[in-house]
């Protein structure tokens, strides 16, 4: 399933555009909001799943290549954070709805890594 897909099924507002988004396939899920964690935890190319929304998401995302940062519960980064995310080419999407609800449609959509 591509980003696109999943962005379209969940309903996602986009924040930085995706490149290419048609083409990138998410390998694999992350969902935590310890940065360590992720850095330690998350594979490249996985869609990480956060409430977090501050500027060093975006670092952590470049540091793994993840596909995407999908931040919930209606969080949202400041200016300062999107734009630094897309001169980084890190896509940021939001969603109203909690972590726990998008990690179920994702497993749904058939994402179980």
């Amino acid at each position: 399933m591509t980003l696109d897909q999943i962005i379209n099924n969940l309903d996602l507002e986009i924040l930085t555009a995706p490149k290419e988004a048609g083409e990138i396939t998410p390998t694999s899920g992350y969902i935590s909001d310890m940065l360590s964690c992720v850095m330690t935890g998350a594979k490249s190319q996985s869609l990480w799943i956060t409430l977090q929304s501050h500027n060093n998401i975006v670092a952590v995302a470049c540091l793994l290549d993840v596909a995407a940062i999908i931040i919930t519960e209606g969080a949202k980064p400041d200016e300062e954070t999107i734009k630094k995310a897309a001169e980084e080419g890190v896509t940021l999407l939001s969603t109203s709805q909690n972590s726990f609800y998008i990690v179920g449609k994702l497993w749904e959509m058939g994402l179980r890594d």
